[in-house]
């Protein structure tokens, strides 16, 4: 049965990777062409100012795939493949949390499990560090940022759980209000706690155009949202077919 979900995530996930290609190709396509743009015209004044010193230029790097590559094949192939993997781990999650919330229903767990992943996965991180566009960031600290990056994943999806599971156990005791209450205000201040320990990265230049950041951070969480609210509610549109075809014959039988 597992084996079996995992493989519907996989599908699933490879169709809301389709979704999510052509919202990147749309709206965020646009937004890296103008960082990229930014780019370019600072590596052009570095090379001119470096002649009028009498210096040499510094070597441009090999482009190893050309953006038509990038934007169009390269682009389509990295969204896909990360749709399946999502797929598939959300058909996972879904196997162990189907029938374990309550009264939900299989769509409802779907879109739910969605919000929550998207919300500990992707949103809580970028919160805390941001997505960044081309000349944005020095290549010393890549190691740095992504480990922080990772670190603070970690703690986003360990909060969610955590908090999930003391909200669960204190409904039982102390009723499902409080139990939420208490629950969420353990999770705001596990995060707190981690936005002011964790240290800061602001490594974008002061001349880097205030709309193309903003532009190019509201495009990745479009491109995150689209991904995981396409698996999510392709996911439990099926779950719900499924269900609706096992019960159909028992229905029958007990009509007659």
């Amino acid at each position: 049965m597992v084996g079996k979900l995992i493989f519907q995530g996989f599908i699933v996930g490879i169709l809301a990777g389709l979704l999510g290609f052509g919202y990147a190709r749309v709206v965020a396509e646009p937004q890296m062409e103008a960082a990229i743009h930014f780019e370019s015209e600072q590596d052009e004044a570095k090379a001119a100012a470096a002649r009028a010193a009498g210096k040499p230029a510094e070597p441009e790097a090999p482009e190893i795939f050309s953006r038509s590559v990038q934007s169009g094949i390269g682009l389509l192939t990295g969204v896909v493949a990360v749709g399946a993997g999502l797929g598939a781990l959300f058909a996972v999650l879904f196997a162990f949390a189907n029938g374990r919330i309550g009264s939900w229903g299989p769509g409802a767990t779907a879109v739910l499990l969605a919000f929550l992943g998207f919300l500990s996965f992707y949103l809580v991180p970028a919160l805390k560090y941001p997505p960044n566009p081309p000349a944005v960031g020095e290549p010393d600290t890549i190691q740095l940022r992504s480990g922080l990056y990772f670190l603070m994943m970690a703690i986003s999806v360990g909060a969610t759980v955590g908090a999930w599971t003391l909200g669960s156990r204190l409904a039982r005791t102390q009723g499902l209000w409080n139990g939420c209450v208490a629950a969420f205000v353990a999770y705001l201040v596990v995060l707190g706690l981690a936005f002011a320990v964790l240290p800061a990265v602001n490594e974008v230049p002061a001349n880097f155009p205030a709309v193309t950041l903003w532009n190019f951070r509201v495009a990745s969480v479009g491109s995150w949202v689209v991904l995981w609210g396409g698996v999510g509610l392709i996911f439990g549109t099926i779950a719900e077919w499924s269900l609706a075809a096992r019960r159909a014959p028992g229905t029958s039988l007990r009509a007659h």
